[in-house]
């Protein structure tokens, strides 16, 4: 039995991307790190987790007042484009 760990490149990138998040507190460079990840990996676990730690930082650094008004402006523009 081997203790052998196959690591994707999914993986590594999203390793790179949580300790710029946690560890060195790189907030610019973990958001860069996931957003490539979300480019270059859809469909993988890695996709998921890096999509949950976007919101994560995005709920740590936009105030809240900010954020529910960009929600708004977004699904108004989305419901005229759809009439």
């Amino acid at each position: 039995m081997s203790n052998h760990i196959d690591v994707t490149d999914a993986g590594r990138e999203y390793a790179a991307a949580y300790a710029a998040q946690y560890t060195t507190c790189d907030l610019p460079l973990a958001l860069r790190l996931y957003q490539q990840l979300l480019r270059s990996h859809p469909g993988t676990r890695e996709f998921d987790y890096s999509r949950t730690q976007v919101q994560n930082i995005v709920r740590a650094v936009v105030p809240v007042q900010e954020l529910l008004e960009a929600e708004l402006e977004l699904a108004q523009t989305r419901l005229a484009g759809a009439a």
